[in-house]
Order: C-alpha cells, then sequence, then structure tokens
C-alpha cells in the first residue's frame, strides 16, 4: 500500500472487517491507524452494499485460477509486439531499464518516463521492468481499459522494448484500494499482454532467459501479492498456503535449479529487506502477527527459495531507490528497491539494513546492464520539472552468487 493510505487497524482483517471497523470509526469510534495523509480517490468500480460500502469509502472522491507455470514462454501480444534482444547491444551488454510502482499517470511519471527514454538510447536499452502498481489506484478494470493507455502506454511512448511486468497490491485491489485483496483481478493485466506491444505478462510468475538458446541472464517474475496484502485472503485458492501460492514456490524453486543462466535475477513487487516507510518481509509496516499483513510467509519463501540462489531481488512498493548490501543473511543476495518512478518517500531511513547508496526523497529509475564478466546496476536521481536524469550511484558484481545450486563468491 502507498504512503498515503490507510493501513489495517489490525492485522489480517478481511476487507469485510476493515470496511465495518471503518463504518464504526465515522461513527464516534477510536481513530483508524494510517501512514499518512488521506488520498482523494476516485471510486472506479460499482461496490456493492452501498450503505456499508459508502460509510467506509466516504474519504475516498472486484476468480479465475491461472496456469502453474509460464516459463519460458515465447513472445505473445500483438502481431507487432517488440521482441526480446538474443544479442549482446553494441556495448557487449544487455541493458535494461528498472522502474517501479510507475502507474499514476501524473506529472511526475511523465517526467521519469521522459528522462528515461533519453537514457535508455544512450545506453541502447533493449528490454524493461515494471515492479508493480502499473495502474493506480485500484488497478484496472478491464483487459482493454482505458488506464493501460494513460498510465502505461502514453507515458512510455518511445521505450519501444518488451517491459517485464509484475503485479503490485494496487492491481490487485479489492473494496479498499491498494489492499491486494482481490489477487484474481491481476488476470486483467495478464490478459492486456495479449494485445500490448510492451506489456509481457504471459503469466502471473513466468521467467525470461536472455539469450533463450544460451542465457546470459535469467528474469524470474514472482506475484507477492497473496503472501503479503493488508488484508486477509478469503478465497482458499489464494490463501498464503492455498494452491496458488504453493503452485508457485515450487515453480520459483525448481526454476531457480533448473536455470542455465550466469546471471538470476528475481522481479517481485514487495522487497525482502527495505530502509524506507514499509519496513522489511515479516515486519512490513510495523505488523508482526497474521499471515499477511506482515509478510512473513513472504519472507519465509524468500530466505528457503531465493537468498543465496539469486544474484539480486528487484522490487517496488516502496517509492524510494535502495541498492542494499549483500550480507550473510541474504546469502550473498543483493536487495534493490526501485519504487520512485512516479511516486517518492518521505526523505527518511527508517531502518539500518547496510545500504551501498540510498535516495529517500526523489523520484528515479535504475539500468541493469548484464555481461559475461559483470553485472552493473546504475540508479538515477529524476528532477521532474526539467524531466532530467542524474546518474547517482553505479555498484558491479563480478562473481555470480551461484552456479545452479552451488555456492559461490560475491563481490
Amino acid at each position: 500500500m502507498c504512503d498515503d493510505e490507510l493501513i489495517p487497524p489490525r492485522a489480517d482483517m478481511t476487507e469485510e472487517q476493515w470496511v465495518r471497523d471503518h463504518s464504526e470509526t465515522a461513527a464516534g469510534g477510536p481513530p483508524m491507524r494510517t501512514t499518512g495523509r488521506v488520498p482523494r480517490f476516485v471510486n472506479r468500480r460499482t461496490l456493492l452494499g452501498g450503505a456499508v460500502a459508502g460509510a467506509a469509502l466516504a474519504a475516498l472522491p472486484w476468480g479465475a485460477e491461472v496456469p502453474a507455470s509460464a516459463g519460458a514462454a515465447p513472445r505473445p501480444g500483438a502481431p507487432d509486439a517488440f521482441p526480446f534482444p538474443q544479442h549482446p547491444n553494441g556495448n557487449g551488454e544487455f541493458s535494461v531499464l528498472i522502474t517501479g510502482d510507475a502507474g499514476t499517470g501524473d506529472e511526475a511519471q511523465y517526467a521519469v518516463a521522459a528522462a528515461a527514454r533519453d537514457v535508455c538510447r544512450a545506453e541502447q536499452v533493449g528490454l524493461a521492468v515494471g515492479l508493480g502498481d502499473n495502474i493506480y489506484e485500484n488497478g484496472p478494470e478491464s483487459d482493454d481499459d482505458s488506464e493501460f493507455q494513460d498510465k502505461f502506454e502514453k507515458p512510455n511512448t518511445g521505450i519501444d522494448v518488451p517491459w517485464l511486468m509484475v503485479l503490485g497490491n494496487h492491481d490487485c485491489s479489492g473494496l479498499i484500494p491498494g489492499s491486494g485483496g482481490d489477487p484474481s483481478r491481476g488476470d486483467r493485466e495478464v490478459a492486456y499482454a495479449k494485445t500490448s506491444r510492451r506489456w509481457y505478462m504471459p503469466s502471473r510468475y513466468y521467467s525470461v532467459p536472455l539469450p533463450a538458446a544460451d542465457p546470459l541472464v535469467e528474469f524470474f517474475a514472482i506475484d507477492s501479492i497473496p503472501w503479503s496484502s493488508y488484508v486477509a485472503q478469503v478465497d482458499p485458492y489464494y490463501q498464503w498456503d492455498g494452491p496458488y501460492m504453493r503452485e508457485q514456490r515450487s515453480w520459483l524453486d525448481g526454476a531457480l535449479k533448473a536455470s542455465r543462466a550466469r546471471w538470476k535475477i528475481v522481479i517481485s513487487h514487495h522487497p525482502y529487506l527495505n530502509n524506507g516507510k514499509h519496513g522489511s518481509a515479516g515486519s512490513y509496516d510495523g505488523f508482526e502477527v497474521g499471515h499477511y499483513t506482515s509478510g512473513v510467509h513472504l519472507k519465509e519463501m524468500y530466505e528457503q527459495v531465493v537468498c543465496g540462489r539469486a544474484d539480486l531481488i528487484l522490487s517496488g512498493h516502496d517509492h524510494t531507490l535502495q541498492v542494499l548490501e549483500p550480507t550473510a543473511r541474504t546469502g550473498g543476495t543483493r536487495q534493490v528497491v526501485c519504487g520512485a518512478s512516479a511516486k517518492t518517500g518521505d526523505g527518511k531511513a527508517h531502518f539500518s539494513h547496510p545500504a551501498a547508496w540510498q535516495n529517500l526523497s526523489d523520484n528515479g529509475f535504475m539500468v541493469l546492464k548484464v555481461a559475461g564478466a559483470r553485472l552493473t546496476i546504475a540508479a538515477y536521481t529524476v528532477d521532474v520539472a526539467t524531466r532530467k536524469a542524474t546518474l547517482a550511484h553505479r555498484t558491479r558484481h563480478t562473481t555470480p552468487v551461484a552456479a545452479g545450486d552451488r555456492a559461490g563468491a560475491h563481490v
């Protein structure tokens, strides 16, 4: 959930309980805890139970099963969909734009995209990543919602490459925008990929090796929402220990083990570690109890499946830019947070995980450069008024964390 939205007053409430609690608060009960100011939402959805929903949302201006695996699917979509790069660029690298939490359609998103477009040309970018919260505030209403144009296609005009997209909590909103309470809503973004030249999401989780025949790098896109929603999941299929999450975890474990790529990168909306306001998995937003709000089961998954096997975890959710240091806790895996492509943080470090670099107040994006001998992360801040990017930091890795499941040195 965004920095300026309501969060449940107790962990793991259902949305119905949350609505009821808010209704009681409006009638004179204790104040609801928030993370900041209450935003002016535009409610684009017809809510049932008008009286209760109206009371719950007065301050504001809904399940199909999915495939268990997508693997390295061929590029679907429109006949003229932008193809994946199959060879390094002129600099001998696969160069990848990283953005997150971008889908507002406002001036900051356009400014970051304009600045990134210039850098993409200079760096010969052939691929992009969107780390969730692709359509604020409550996700698309259909697979042809005009918001796909207004909050993705139009801002990113000129960045004409495939975009690896993952789901964010706002993309899977239920009654409350940003709750992550209706994971099935994300199927609309999977369906949209069939008609877009840019948007790549063949399934809710999937992998993409580059080049496909003999991969140098492989991306593993996961759906972190049902593990760490702000409300309890009521559909058994999407519960933290339900079929969907068990299948996804098994898929990721097997895919990482089977990967022949030198470099392995997991992309998700929710971070494992984070110095920003939302905090780290297992204690998101100060919660340390319950199956959902704290993200405790996402923490377990990262530690048992990802850490020590992937070189990077790329995440959004927190509207900051962070390149954290790999540690013994992470098994040498480095956490990168890139969620400031339209919104910004509060400028404060709320936690003290070792960081190579972090910016907690500016808009920005990153560029990942992958070559056989090195993996480079370049972080850029953006001045919204001038739409200009400034290179703020660069980190290089020269040795993969692991080869298959064999631990390796990390530099």
